[in-house]
C-alpha cells in the first residue's frame, strides 16, 4: 500500500455520461440550452425548490451573474469570509465591488454571522455568505440582518449541492445562490456551474444576462417575434455535452452522496481517538445542517507542523492538501478589498487546516493507510 498513490480527488463517473454525450451529438444540438439543460433545470429547480435554476458554465459565472443581477457598482461593498475561493470575491471585483473580508466562527469556518452587522455601512449592497465543506452558515441570522437592512444574500454554495439548512436545499435561502460542478466537487461536468434564482422579481433578467444581454430565451418560447439586446450581459451558458454528462451524475445524485458519506464516516470514526488525545480537531456539524460529505479536513494542534504531515502523507503516497490562502491577506484582497474587525480564527484556521483524500470508490484499505500514516507521524 505504501508504494501505492493515493490520489487527493479522483472524477467519478457513473457509466452513462459517454452515452447521454453520444445522444446529445445526434441531435444535432451542441450549442447550450437543448433537451439535457432543461433536463438539468428541471432537475435543480424541484430539487431546491428555486423559481428558477440556469446551468452556467461554471460556478464563477454564477457568481459573475449575480454580481449584475444585483447592479453592483464602483464602491458598492458586499460582506464576505476571507476563507473562500477567490471566485467569491473576483465576480463582485470585476463590477468595481468591494469585499469586505469578516472573520469565521470556529466551528464550521463559515462566516461569523455575530460580526456581519457591525461591518454594515451605508455602502454595503449585499451578503456572500460561503457554505464550506457543503456545512451550511448560520442562514436564519444572516437572512434576518440582510432584511433588517434591506441588503441582498447571495449564497456560495460552490460545495453545497445535496446539503441544506433545517431542511431546505443550500442555494435556495438567499435571492440567488451558485453551485459549481468543477470536477472537483460531489457532482460534476469537469467545469460547469449554475445559478438558483429564489428571488423571482429577477427571473427574466437573470435569463437576459445569461444570453448575452438579449432576450433570446423569450423568442424561444414564442413570447416575442424577435429578440434583441436588452441589457448588460455576456455568454454565460455551457455546450450540451456538458450539461449531458451533468445529467448522468444528477440521476445518481443519492447515492453519489451517500457513497462519499459513507467515507466521511469512516474518517470521522477513525480519527475519534486522535482527537481525544488533542492530536487534532475533526469538523463539526451543527444541528440543523444536513452536510454532503464534500470534503474530510482535520485542523492540527498548534503546536504540530503541518508541512511535516504533509511530507510524511507524500512519502507514503498519500496526496492531501490544505485550503485556501485567506483572501485579505493575498496581494489581490490588500489592493480590492478592506478587513473589518480582527481575522485571527481565519488566520489562525488556515494554517492548521488538511483536507484528506475523499472520493466515491476510496476503498477502506486506501482509508487505512491514510490514516495509520497520519497516527504514526502524530504519534
Amino acid at each position: 500500500m505504501a508504494n501505492e498513490n493515493i490520489q487527493f480527488n479522483r472524477p467519478h463517473m457513473t457509466g452513462k455520461e459517454l452515452y447521454y454525450i453520444a445522444e446529445a451529438k445526434f441531435s444535432n444540438k451542441l450549442a447550450g440550452d437543448g433537451a439535457f439543460t432543461k433536463r438539468c433545470h428541471q432537475w435543480l429547480e424541484i430539487t431546491s425548490g428555486c423559481e428558477k435554476a440556469l446551468l452556467t458554465h461554471s460556478c464563477t459565472a454564477a457568481l459573475e451573474m449575480s454580481a449584475l443581477l444585483l447592479d453592483i457598482q464602483p464602491g458598492d461593498e458586499v460582506i464576505m469570509p476571507s476563507y473562500t475561493f477567490v471566485s467569491t470575491a473576483n465576480a463582485f471585483v470585476l463590477r468595481g465591488g468591494v469585499p469586505v473580508f469578516v472573520d469565521i466562527r470556529e466551528d464550521t469556518l463559515n462566516l461569523d454571522e455575530r460580526l456581519i452587522e457591525a461591518a454594515i455601512t451605508p455602502r454595503t449592497k449585499a451578503i456572500v455568505p460561503v457554505h464550506y465543506a457543503g456545512v451550511a452558515c448560520e442562514m436564519d441570522t444572516i437572512l434576518a440582518i440582510a432584511q433588517r437592512h434591506n441588503l441582498h444574500v447571495v449564497e456560495d454554495a460552490a460545495q453545497g449541492i445535496m446539503a441544506s439548512y433545517k431542511g431546505r436545499p443550500l442555494g435556495s435561502l438567499g435571492c440567488l445562490g451558485a453551485l459549481s460542478f468543477h470536477e472537483t466537487k460531489n457532482l460534476i461536468s469537469g467545469e460547469g456551474g449554475a445559478i438558483l434564482v429564489n428571488d423571482p422579481a429577477l427571473v427574466k433578467r437573470a435569463e437576459i444576462i445569461r444570453e448575452k444581454g438579449t432576450d433570446r430565451s423569450s423568442f424561444f418560447r414564442g413570447e416575442v417575434d424577435k429578440y434583441t439586446w436588452q441589457e448588460v450581459g455576456s455568454s454565460f451558458l455551457p455546450g450540451e455535452l456538458i450539461a449531458a454528462f451533468l445529467w448522468a451524475q444528477l440521476e445518481e445524485a443519492r447515492c453519489i452522496t451517500d457513497q462519499r458519506l459513507a467515507c466521511w464516516n469512516y474518517y470521522h470514526r477513525a480519527l475519534e481517538k486522535l482527537e481525544k488525545q488533542g492530536m487534532l480537531r475533526r469538523p463539526i456539524i451543527p444541528d440543523d445542517c444536513t452536510h454532503n460529505a464534500h470534503m474530510y479536513y482535520i485542523l492540527l494542534s498548534s503546536d504540530i507542523d503541518r508541512q511535516l504531515v504533509l511530507d510524511a502523507f507524500k512519502a507514503e503516497g498519500v496526496n492531501s492538501v490544505f485550503h485556501y490562502v485567506p483572501l485579505h491577506s493575498s496581494p489581490a484582497g490588500l489592493r480590492y478589498g478592506r478587513v473589518h474587525g480582527s481575522m485571527s480564527v481565519t488566520d489562525r484556521q488556515a494554517e492548521r487546516l488538511i483536507r484528506l483524500p475523499l472520493w466515491v470508490g476510496l476503498s477502506d484499505e486506501q482509508q487505512d493507510h491514510v490514516i495509520s500514516t497520519l497516527i504514526k507521524t502524530l504519534g
